[in-house]
């Protein structure tokens, strides 16, 4: 993975070994950002953002999410190759050495552990699921040819500050720059492509990305690319200078409705299909739960204002 700083007035506290940091960013006060997911989640429902990002409650993995990481690890190794090897199969070949190292991150092995006594048996094999990995990997070269794209970037830090003090931040997968200058910024989905009335919503995450690095190069990418790897589609877009100027104000929007409800402690729920897959319905009170007691000195600790009282121990 790497990091380009592509802003020079952003500090990165996360970013680097520790022993590494500097003095200076040792001391420099820890600040709040927004990221493509974090936004998407409180539009989605404020309650969920809480939860993931100042309560940071756990959550399990799913097989399919770790196979959207495995899969987009070896995308990004594919590219350490030289152009003339990057072939199917040898991009198969690195699906195992992949899943070696993915494997060694907390929740993920246990998700293949056999099934207790009484429970029902997966029915998906550790074989068959890494089979399937494999199968969106080839399925990636009949969408693009590898051998021909040489990326500037790729799983990419790229950060801004805008003139109001909102830090933006988020990771493109590959960030590919014409000789022309012309900017394409791709993004691996492994997913199905959603209808037409949903690709609003698919667009958000890369609109984010253009803006980012439109105030960042001063150049608008020429290319929006969301390749989808499930059934081998790819969808497109090229947005406008207009375009991102109105979606900076709607981040812009999002972000102080984030700082409301952190300085108040009313992050309210929005039930909607989504609810069937998350995680948190027994602290949500549109399941019955009870939220618990908002993290006012989490909240601080990071950069936040809250006029919340903080709780103090003897």
């Amino acid at each position: 993975m790497t990091t380009t700083e592509l802003s020079l007035d952003v500090t990165d506290l996360s970013a680097g070994p520790a022993d590494q940091r500097t003095t200076a960013a040792d001391t420099t006060p820890r600040r709040p950002s927004l990221s493509p997911s974090r936004a998407a989640d409180f539009k989605t429902c404020p309650l969920l953002y809480r939860f993931r990002t100042i309560d940071r409650l756990p959550e399990k993995k799913s097989r399919a999410a770790v196979r959207g990481t495995l899969v987009h690890a070896v995308l990004e190794k594919l590219y350490d190759l030289p152009a003339a090897e990057r072939t199917v199969a040898a991009a198969r070949e690195l699906v195992d050495p992949a899943w070696v190292e993915l494997r060694e991150e907390p929740g993920v092995a246990e998700l293949f552990d056999p099934p207790a006594e009484g429970t029902e048996k997966p029915a998906e094999t550790l074989e068959a699921w890494l089979a399937s990995a494999g199968d969106l990997v080839e399925t990636y070269f009949r969408l693009e040819d590898p051998t021909r794209i040489q990326p500037e970037g790729r799983e990419e830090l790229v950060q801004v500050t805008l003139p109001d003090g909102l830090l933006l931040r988020g990771y493109v997968d590959r960030l590919d720059v014409a000789r022309n200058g012309a900017l394409r910024v791709v993004d691996y989905k492994t997913g199905g492509m959603p209808r037409e009335a949903f690709e609003a919503k698919a667009l958000f995450q890369m609109k984010f990305y253009a803006l980012v690095l439109w105030r960042t190069r001063g150049v608008v990418a020429a290319q929006l690319k969301l390749i989808y790897l499930k059934n081998g589609d790819v969808l497109t877009y090229a947005p406008d200078e207009a375009e991102l100027l109105r979606f900076e104000r709607t981040l812009q929007a999002i972000w102080a409705a984030i700082g409301k409800a952190v300085e108040t402690g009313d992050f309210r729920p929005n039930r909607s299909r989504l609810c069937s897959w998350c995680d948190h319905q027994a602290f949500c009170p549109s399941f019955g739960g009870t939220p618990p007691p908002f993290p006012a000195e989490a909240a601080a600790a990071a950069g936040w204002r809250t006029t919340l009282p903080m709780t103090t121990t003897a």
